[in-house]
């Protein structure tokens, strides 16, 4: 079998789908295979994946976390679509400044991107899978 790359696109939000963390168990298998994920672009309401104001109960799984440990780990790129974050509030030191707020709220490990990071994974790596 012979390594693949990947990038996921992930639709759903961090809590209140399975999409996310559908998405999440796939990274951890395929990596576990030997492939390569090189980034998880977050759309629509899966930017929420990237607020690091969501705290989970205690006893509940905390995909936010989980997403920062996969990065660290093993070097993927979570990336954020910065447009669609701004409309829902997951908001970038950069991008606070740019609109004048005083506060932010994006993930250590999280950064935002436009479309056209999007478009060059479709185009660079050997699969894109969407959730």
């Amino acid at each position: 079998m012979s390594q693949l790359t990947y990038t996921l696109v992930v639709n759903g939000s961090v809590y209140g789908s399975q999409s996310a963390r559908s998405a999440y168990q796939f990274a951890k298998a395929l990596i576990g295979q030997g492939h390569t994920l090189v980034s998880v672009f977050f759309y629509q309401d899966g930017v929420t994946n990237g607020s690091a104001l969501t705290v989970p109960a205690n006893d509940e799984f905390n995909l936010v976390k989980a997403w920062q440990d996969l990065a660290g780990d093993h070097g993927v790129r979570l990336e954020t679509c910065v447009a669609a974050a701004l409309r829902r509030g997951i908001v970038s030191q950069d991008e606070a400044n740019q609109h004048g707020l005083s506060q932010n709220n994006l993930a250590e490990g999280f950064t935002q991107a436009g479309l056209g990071s999007l478009a060059e994974a479709m185009l660079v790596q050997d699969r894109v899978v969407q959730f």
